[in-house]
């Protein structure tokens, strides 16, 4: 199992990720979004395409921009639709 955590809260957890350019990238299911609020940062990858961001929200904290996911990949990464990454502030723990 691989989890995304911040501050002892389990972001994400998924048995597989796509890994991408030293990222997890988690299927959408697998992402507890009540800690996602959509960010208005947009960031363009030449290769993935244009990425919609979210801030991660705990313990009335907010965190700017923490993740990211692409809605709309071109479609030779089609597979990323709306798959999410988190920044590298976040870890990352695996079961062996």
């Amino acid at each position: 199992m691989i989890r995304e955590i911040w501050d002892d809260t389990i972001l994400a957890q998924a048995q597989s990720t796509r890994f991408v350019e030293g990222n997890h990238y988690f299927p959408p299911e697998s992402v507890r979004l009540e800690f996602l609020t959509p960010s208005r940062l947009h960031t363009s990858c030449f290769w993935k395409g244009l990425a919609s961001h979210y801030h991660l929200n705990l313990d009335e904290n907010t965190y700017k921009d923490a993740a990211w996911y692409y809605p709309h990949p071109f479609i030779w990464v089609r597979w990323m639709r709306d798959y999410v990454a988190f920044a590298p502030s976040v870890r990352i723990e695996e079961d062996q």
